[in-house]
């Protein structure tokens, strides 16, 4: 019996001593969390893009609340209004965001670009980029197997089965990012939504001789520098073959679209140019 008494005595402060010491460990590496942390995550879209560069809005959030300054950090899917409420909850300043949408830099349809073989293996562009150039002629356009359409969370791209190109709903794309990422071929690229919802890019990431990058594609940019000689605003550059709009000094005046030899320049949401139209008043 008093052995019995003694074990269970035994037990019992052993028992006591391992919870009082589990208690001060516990107090000393606790994980201390700032509430606001919950305060910006609730009024965060809860998308999970990662289109902030974080994992999550969770980690997006604990960014916001530990950074010095919100100069840097920015919500693509809830913009200037999510920032605003963030920042009112961590006595901040946020600086307007320019919106920004996604845009297709291939103009490499069925009837531009003729295919010289037919990929037989797994349907992902990751996969075929890695395997070799493509199905064409031109080794850097689209592969059409959708892997942006897959990493699109907000439904905003489809694959166009005329074209065989990924296309870009304007009114679901929320700039996040996530099929930039998701492309290996690093055609997709988020560019200003500009004024009107329109847009100017060139709509090729061919760099190859004009000669090749022509036989390859027949909309192909041949870096012939016309565009940029004939901008206004020197907004437009020619390196290593082809040309490139920057959309910050872009004044959207469309002048480089009527001198593109091969139609690579895109133009979205423009009104259509009269016959004898040549140029038109640049937008502010």
């Amino acid at each position: 019996m008093n052995l019995v008494l003694i074990a269970t005595f035994s037990l019992g402060a052993i028992g006591a001593i391992s919870a009082v010491i589990l208690y001060f460990v516990a107090q000393k590496f606790k994980v201390y969390e700032d509430p606001r942390n919950g305060q910006v995550e609730e009024v965060l879209p809860g998308a999970n893009c990662g289109g902030c560069g974080y994992p999550g809005c969770k980690g997006f959030a604990d960014a916001c609340v530990k950074a010095e300054s919100l100069d840097e950090l920015l919500c693509p899917v809830g913009g200037t209004p999510v920032m605003a409420k963030v920042a009112a909850i961590l006595g901040k300043e946020v600086i307007e965001s320019t919106p920004k949408v996604a845009v297709i830099r291939c103009n490499g349809t069925c009837n531009n670009r003729v295919k010289t073989n037919i990929y037989d293996g797994a349907k992902s562009c990751a996969i075929e980029a890695a395997l070799y150039g493509g199905d064409t002629g031109c080794s850097f356009g689209c592969l059409g197997n959708g892997d942006c359409v897959k990493a699109c969370a907000f439904g905003a791209i489809h694959m166009n089965p005329e074209t065989g190109l990924p296309e870009i709903d304007d009114e679901k794309c929320t700039g996040c990012g996530a099929c930039v990422k998701a492309c290996p071929k690093m055609i997709i690229e988020l560019r200003k939504k500009g004024p009107k919802s329109r847009r100017i890019f060139v709509s090729c990431m061919n760099k190859d001789k004009g000669g090749i990058a022509r036989k390859a594609c027949t909309a192909a940019c041949i870096g012939c520098g016309k565009c940029a000689k004939e901008c206004p605003f020197d907004a437009i550059t020619v390196e290593n073959n082809l040309a490139y709009i920057d959309d910050n000094k872009c004044r959207l005046c469309r002048k480089c679209e009527a001198v593109c030899p091969t139609g690579a320049i895109h133009t979205i949401n423009f009104p259509l140019r009269k016959p004898a139209e040549t140029t038109v008043t640049a937008e502010t």
